[in-house]
């Protein structure tokens, strides 16, 4: 994640509240994708640093302390354009639950400065009660309200419905992802990668769903009028092709091409998070500059799309060789444990091609 300087030139970091140096209070401003000092004035009202606009805390940074965000004071909202998408959150009450919905919301607020970064539409539930984009976070309950034991079918699972995006509590917690990831025989899992997945399913539905480039969609992950029940039913009875790696970007990517698409838009999401980061670091590797492939551009043809995923793909393989390198002298597992074939390098090319030209 890239930093942010503070007024007296400390360097700030996205899940700041306070600056170490000067101790001044921050507030990320989403209007303009940076965190900034605040200094308060009355009636709950703060200023930002270099301007005069006025904004209020978000409700959930002054009640809970879960975020960092700010609403404009024009704005009628008592919450941030993160928190006012959220449709359930876990029961407070709870002992040890609010530092597992931190988490959630650190996770959230990260993917949405990247959709922000990249122009692509977000619309809420409120805006849009039937499809638009909401989250949902809830725990597995293990009795119901009389006291009865509860089956597995009761248990909450992470997934996307309509907009609706579900994420089980359990995910927060690293040692409750970190057993599923190994009872699940995956590469990878992490809280973020949740929430990029099920985004890749609520863009599925704005961006290739009745659009012209549904046929391009199937001619390269696949025809999703394929049933999704009985697609996962196999892949969870028989497992993943012995030859996925041939073709797809995870083994789950092979379950269904919805589960393709969402795969791979995470997957390209992941690698642009984190080549903006090695470029806010100034990583230079073999003497070429990470460039940051978030940097925007005020033309957008299909010249500059093609060279610009070049070119991100390149940075993209130098950095994540020197990384699992620099993992394994420290006895750790690869940080990126994955193999792009031309298949899927196809595919996340297309996901590149489809948000340079969203609208």
């Amino acid at each position: 994640m890239k930093t942010f300087s503070c007024q007296c030139g400390n360097t700030l970091h996205f899940i700041n509240t306070q600056c170490v140096k000067c101790s001044s209070a921050l507030g990320f401003v989403p209007d303009e994708l940076q965190l900034k000092a605040i200094t308060p004035e009355k009636n709950g009202l703060f200023t930002v640093a270099n301007s005069k606009q006025r904004y209020r805390q978000c409700k959930n940074y002054w009640q809970h302390d879960v975020c960092n965000w700010l609403v404009n004071e024009e704005d009628p909202n008592d919450y941030c354009l993160s928190c006012r998408l959220n449709v359930e959150i876990p029961n407070l009450q709870k002992l040890g639950n609010i530092k597992l919905w931190y988490n959630m919301e650190v996770a959230k607020r990260r993917l949405l400065f990247t959709l922000l970064k990249l122009n692509l539409p977000i619309t809420s539930r409120a805006e849009d009660p039937h499809t638009g984009l909401g989250f949902s976070f809830l725990e597995d309950q293990i009795q119901d309200e009389y006291g009865n034991e509860l089956t597995i079918k009761d248990f909450v699972v992470t997934g996307h419905a309509a907009g609706l995006i579900t994420l089980n509590l359990n995910e927060a917690q690293d040692s409750s992802r970190v057993e599923m990831r190994e009872k699940m025989n995956e590469q990878y899992r992490t809280l973020i990668g949740h929430f990029r997945h099920e985004s890749g399913h609520y863009y599925w539905d704005r961006l290739i769903q009745n659009s012209p480039k549904l046929e391009e969609f199937r001619a390269l992950f696949g025809d999703e009028r394929l049933c999704y029940t009985e697609s996962l039913n196999s892949y969870y009875q028989n497992g993943p092709s012995d030859q996925w790696q041939n073709v797809w970007i995870s083994a789950y990517a092979s379950m269904h091409p919805w589960e393709d698409w969402a795969e791979t838009w995470a997957h390209y999401l992941n690698m642009v998070d984190t080549l903006e980061t090695a470029n806010d670091f100034q990583m230079c590797i073999a003497q070429q500059n990470i460039k940051n492939p978030l940097q925007k551009c005020t033309i957008v043809d299909d010249a500059y799309t093609a060279i610009s995923f070049t070119q991100l793909f390149d940075d993209w393989c130098k950095l994540t060789r020197t990384l699992n390198a620099i993992n394994r002298s420290m006895g750790h597992d690869e940080a990126y444990p994955f193999v792009i074939s031309i298949s899927a390098l196809n595919k996340l090319r297309f996901v590149h091609e489809i948000i340079k030209h969203a609208k």
